[in-house]
């Protein structure tokens, strides 16, 4: 009796497992067969129930010896090539292609499968809860000793009913792990992609990253149709933990259109895989962004870059310009109630936050666009620049008396005032206006928070630019926290009058500087015609105190129409031609390829990326690079100084500074024998940061002659 109990429960289970497994039926088609290789169609799911999207499979099954070929297939064959259009309820099939193996023979590298492969498909159904029937023709080449072409067919119906899982289910999710990801689950990144040209031939180096060690790391390299990549060269480090490829390819000598030359990147490392896109220019690819890496620095330390970078750009020389304006508030505000002097001082650090937040979003959307990006990029658009000078002669017109800046009485009741003309409004234009003239300066500790967050996704660029901002804006809230620091100043007065002057004249010598750089951006006959247009527009401006005059009543119409026609110039413009200036130096031109030509053989190479907008590239130039003795080392044979200008939009230039972890300039590296992959120097030169890498980067002292 005894047993009887304790055999009635087994019983049950065994009952239960088998109706389980029979419930479990495979849902498959008929195998298709030669006597190399066997294909049919395979189900996860039992029905179609009420997907939208069945997962299906492809599977092929080969006779030793023999294999089917990879999506790219290498040097010869071609992939399998499966026609969908006979199926019903079916609107379209994806194939998704696990990683395959490389093949070398004779010289030949192609890629593929042997014994078994599966392709996971998702099959989008047209009705969902309605049967399906899938019907393919495969064109497929199957290669030994020689290679055989094959056209096979294969059917599956799926019936109405739950989609619950079949037995296949297992299988495809065995290959469907095989199909390459963004590499996070395996610890596996892609920190950066270059590409360089020479003639009919290219070459490709990839560095790739690991969190454990790579053991046999290999990369397939797809491009255009035409194009072509052999076995790589492969570089690990003493850790293992970062190798470099070397890939050799051609067949992209043609023509490249604007998004540039698109590369697939399939990174493979034993059951680790990767894949990533990579877009950019012929002469070099922008470095793709990091993984997240034990070994990578805490976010918050960034941040806290971010806050020190943003304090201290209050100090750097763009934002010189806009001092006039934050001395000119806090004498404004001598004598007045605290409390009306906290408000405007939170409102200008608003609007400074505001406006990293604003450049932060315009970011994100270049980026996701799969625009090149970084920091003070705005200042490569004419438009930007015919738009800031246009604001800036309004400030400065401003101070001098022309006309007095008044908002509309509907804005300033939401605005609100401070009193005394102080709006609201007024001080958070003047934290965005502040924003904007500053973002051309990369400060210390700035250029690694930025780097940082351009390298990553939108959470993180949106987070470091705000944290940015409130560093920026960090003088205004110590004002705001204590307003005695603003009210205890002498009270307005005349003296006053002589300083909005002074002030006004900071500005229009801004403005100037605006129209330098426009120069440089699309030649001195555009940059003439806008500087004519503004000064007819504050000319226009300062009618309005002649109520007599006709144009006077038309003054703000003409004004419009002045500004409108200046922003159109911009905008039409063709770029201009770049000449360097002669300086004590000869400088090169900068290519990367002739840069690697002179490192190996045997020079020192100084790269300076700059660009006429860049206000702390000039103060490094004429401080440092142009002056003794950094002046006179750059002068010798033996050195040979190159600059990269940055004043337009330059996709090899921007992908160079993103190879050293930049997104803004000034930015200058040295290479030499000792150190063929660069030295970056923080943004701030001085003399004895150059002495100190270029000893570094050559086999002899500091400066020392041949």
């Amino acid at each position: 009796m005894n047993r009887m109990r304790f055999a009635l429960p087994l019983l049950a289970l065994v009952v239960t497992l088998f109706a389980a497994e029979r419930d479990a039926r495979a849902v498959d088609g008929e195998w298709s067969k030669n006597e190399h290789v066997e294909m049919r169609l395979i189900s996860a799911v039992q029905a179609v129930g009420e997907r939208e999207t069945l997962p299906l499979g492809l599977q092929f099954r080969m006779q030793p010896g023999w294999k089917l070929y990879w999506r790219s297939p290498g040097d010869a064959g071609f992939p399998p090539r499966p026609d969908w259009s006979d199926s019903e309820n079916v609107s379209d099939v994806h194939i998704d292609w696990p990683a395959p193996t490389r093949f070398s023979i004779f010289k030949l590298e192609t890629l593929g499968y042997t014994v078994e492969v599966v392709l996971p498909l998702t099959a989008r159904v047209k009705r969902s809860g309605a049967p399906t029937t899938v019907r393919t023709k495969v064109d497929y080449l199957t290669c030994k000793d020689i290679c055989i072409p094959y056209q096979a067919s294969a059917e599956l119906r799926i019936p109405a009913g739950m989609a619950s899982a079949s037995s296949h289910a297992h299988l495809l999710d065995q290959f469907r792990a095989r199909v390459p990801g963004n590499g996070k689950r395996h610890g596996l990144a892609i920190s950066g992609v270059q590409l360089a040209s020479a003639g009919e031939k290219v070459k490709m180096t990839v560095v790739a990253t690991a969190r454990e060690p790579f053991v046999t790391p290999d990369i397939f390299v797809e491009g255009p149709d035409g194009s072509f990549f052999g076995k790589p060269e492969v570089s690990l480090s003493d850790d293992g933990r970062q190798t470099v490829f070397v890939v050799s390819g051609g067949g992209l000598e043609g023509p490249v259109d604007a998004k540039g030359v698109p590369l697939i990147l399939t990174l493979v490392d034993g059951d680790r895989m990767l894949e990533a896109m990579a877009t950019g220019t012929q002469d070099a690819l922008a470095s793709m962004p990091l993984a997240n890496t034990d070994g990578g620095p805490s976010i918050w330390f960034i941040l806290l870059l971010a806050l020190a970078g943003g304090l201290i750009l209050n100090l750097m020389p763009c934002v010189l310009p806009v001092l006039s304006l934050k001395l000119l508030s806090v004498v404004g505000h001598g004598g007045r109630d605290p409390q009306d002097v906290r408000r405007g001082f939170i409102a200008s650090a608003t609007g400074i936050v505001f406006s990293f937040l604003l450049i932060a979003a315009a970011l994100v959307a270049l980026q996701s666009a799969g625009i090149a990006i970084g920091w003070g990029i705005q200042f490569q658009q004419p438009v930007f620049l015919v738009a800031m000078t246009l604001i800036v002669a309004l400030f400065a017109s401003n101070l001098f008396g022309v006309f007095e800046i008044v908002l509309p009485s509907a804005l300033s009741d939401v605005a609100g005032s401070t009193g005394d003309g102080h709006s609201l409004g007024g001080h958070f234009l003047t934290g965005a206006f502040a924003t904007l003239l500053a973002t051309p300066c990369s400060a210390p500790f700035l250029g690694t928070a930025v780097g940082f967050a351009l390298s990553r996704g939108p959470a993180e660029i949106f987070g470091i630019f705000f944290v940015l901002g409130l560093g920026l804006s960090l003088p205004y809230l110590c004002v705001a926290a204590a307003p005695q620091l603003a009210t205890r100043l002498p009270r307005p007065g005349n003296w006053m009058t002589w300083l909005r002057r002074i002030l006004g004249l900071a500005l229009a010598t801004t403005g100037v500087w605006l129209i330098t750089v426009l120069t440089a951006q699309t030649g001195a006959e555009t940059a003439i015609s806008v500087a004519t247009l503004v000064v007819l527009m504050v000319a226009v401006i300062a009618l309005k105190k002649m109520p007599a005059s006709l144009l006077s009543r038309h003054a703000g119409k003409v004004t419009t129409a002045l500004a409108v026609t200046a922003l159109l110039a911009g905008a039409i413009a063709p770029p201009a031609k770049t000449e360097y200036s002669e300086t004590l130096a000869t400088w090169r031109t900068f290519d990367k390829g002739e840069l690697q030509r002179l490192v190996a053989s045997g020079k020192t190479v100084f790269v300076d990326v700059t660009a006429d907008w860049c206000l702390t590239c000039q103060v490094n130039k004429i401080l440092v690079l142009d002056t003794a003795p950094v002046a006179g080392w750059l002068d010798r044979d033996d050195v040979i100084p190159m600059r990269a200008d940055w004043t337009r939009q330059d996709p090899a230039i921007s992908a160079y500074l993103a190879s050293f972890g930049r997104y803004g300039i000034p930015f200058n590296a040295v290479y030499g024998p000792k150190n063929p992959n660069g030295i970056a120097l923080p943004e701030l030169l001085t003399s004895d940061i150059v002495v100190e890498a270029a000893s570094r980067a050559t086999d002899r002292g500091a400066f020392a002659q041949r």
